[in-house]
């Protein structure tokens, strides 16, 4: 696993974050206006204008999109938005984000309104500016070659907003379902500081919550809202774009515990395998004394956050446990690869490890272990040859 340079960014949601602050920092960050137009010009059958202006909020330089359509805009089910993506001329990558968003949009407010989701046809969903928020915030990572995102916590104001339905409270309720799992926080601010359009954004392209990550900081932009805010807070999302090197895991792990005091240790192999055929990162089973002095083991599960509502629920239905504890944990790992080194008996899979003082190679147990069964030979005497060797 060679280690590469990853280009990511950073969503500084410090107040709020809407589709068109996104497209508007994008734009700020080096996002070429004539290659966003272009590639939007794909999508047939929308008809809309761009304006985009520079700013200053609060003495900060700063991007403000506008997008106008026509007044009397045409309803959409979410069929006829996956149609018009299908149908356009953008890459199948960039086809296939913007449909699980569009998706993930749609499912939200049919739960929330209690209807079908192929009978949502809201402005939320429908909306020229919506469509060209999305997939233009889509084709912005692309041109600035971001892979990975990380957000903050996002505020969350009060008050209501007036929408079709009536005024709904603070925040809406289609924010609120696209946000479960998310780091929030209240401010005092009676604002709509995240729309359904930028809720799902955020969720949906972002890799993990929390501070800045470590990295090179590259551009930095900033993208202007509509609102004006309290205590002359500018209305304004930043967007850090930067490189680091990583290798290919999550570095934000999700742990998840459990004590058991009356399980049959022998189904631990099975678990084992179903945990890591699920994606488990990392498992273990130690001993513990529990209350009344009866003894117990303790289930350690790592996994990347995305993982850990299926491996709870493997857990909870291979073990006796009745409940889990889980939490967040940054990790910091060495960059690592397989690799082939030659030996008397032939090449043999090992792993090669970057240490801060060089690079080591390790021995894999199990390919070691075949060619000592397979050669009557020791163990110990593959290890010696697989770590005084080169590597192919």
């Amino acid at each position: 696993m060679h280690p590469s340079v990853t280009t990511l960014a950073y969503l500084d949601c410090f107040s709020g974050i809407s589709g068109d602050m996104l497209l508007g920092a994008l734009l700020h960050a080096g996002l070429k206006e004539k290659a966003l137009l272009e590639k939007l010009a794909g999508i047939r059958g929308i008809d809309f204008k761009l304006s985009i202006e520079n700013q200053l909020r609060s003495g900060i330089s700063c991007k403000q999109v506008t997008i106008h359509s026509p007044s009397a805009q045409q309803f959409r089910h979410l069929k006829n938005i996956l149609d018009l993506l299908e149908n356009s001329n953008l890459s199948e990558m960039l086809v296939q984000k913007a449909s699980a968003i569009f998706t993930r949009l749609a499912e939200a407010e049919a739960k929330v309104h209690n209807v079908a989701v192929d009978q949502i046809h809201f402005h939320e969903v429908g909306a020229v500016d919506t469509i060209v928020d999305i997939v233009g915030s889509l084709i912005g990572l692309e041109e600035l070659g971001i892979e990975k995102i990380v957000c903050s916590p996002l505020p969350m104001g009060q008050g209501s907003v007036r929408c079709a339905h009536g005024n709904l409270p603070l925040p809406a309720p289609a924010v609120c379902e696209l946000l479960l799992d998310t780091p929030v926080y209240g401010v005092d601010q009676e604002k709509e500081l995240i729309t359904p359009t930028g809720a799902v954004l955020a969720t949906g392209l972002a890799s993990s919550f929390g501070k800045i990550p470590a990295m090179t900081v590259k551009a930095i932009g900033y993208g202007a809202g509509n609102h004006t805010l309290n205590g002359d807070q500018p209305n304004l999302l930043r967007l850090i774009v930067g490189e680091a090197i990583l290798v290919q895991e999550s570095d934000v792990v999700e742990v998840i515990e459990t004590n058991l005091d009356d399980w049959n240790s022998e189904g631990f192999p099975y678990l084992c395998d179903r945990l890591f055929a699920r994606g488990a990162l990392d498992i273990s089973l130690s001993p513990l004394i529990m209350k009344k002095g009866r003894p117990g083991q303790l289930l350690r599960v790592i996994c990347e956050p995305v993982r850990g509502l299926e491996l709870k629920q493997i857990i909870l239905s291979e073990t006796t446990a009745i409940g889990v504890r889980f939490r967040k944990e940054e990790r910091m790992t060495l960059p690592r690869e397989k690799i082939m080194v030659s030996t008397p008996w032939g090449e043999i899979v090992a792993k090669k490890v970057h240490t801060p003082e060089g690079t080591v190679i390790y021995p894999e147990y199990e390919a070691c272990r075949e060619v000592a069964e397979k050669n009557q030979i020791p163990l110990a005497r593959v290890y010696r040859s697989i770590c005084g060797t080169e590597e192919r």
